[in-house]
């Protein structure tokens, strides 16, 4: 997919504001460039062209947010609507996943 980092408005389901994680059925392949992303599912091939790009969605599930990864990544700001961007595009072709919230812990059991 090119262009990956260019501002396009994010698909309405993608919220940065979840815990997002690269979908299981999806390796990344390091590049000179960034990375391949090939989702055995759909049989999809995606090029990831920065390797800022690539340490994000390698680290995107430890964090309880996109905004999170990005803070913990240290993307500067002005950088941020594109990464927003780029992984909103990899959600909706499945190359990323939500992760649900953890359940509350045990607290009152009756």
């Amino acid at each position: 997919m090119r262009g990956l980092l260019i501002e396009v408005p994010p698909p309405s389901d993608f919220d940065p504001n979840r815990r997002w994680a690269l979908h299981p059925r999806v390796a990344l392949r390091p590049e000179p460039f960034g990375a391949l992303a090939y989702h055995y599912g759909n049989r999809r091939l995606n090029f990831l062209r920065s390797p800022d790009l690539v340490a994000l969605i390698e680290g995107l599930g430890e964090h309880p947010s996109v905004e999170a990864a990005l803070d913990a990544s240290h993307v500067p700001p002005a950088r941020r609507p594109a990464f927003r961007a780029a992984l909103a595009r990899l959600a909706s072709s499945n190359f990323l996943t939500a992760v649900p919230s953890a359940p509350p812990s045990g607290g009152d059991r009756g």
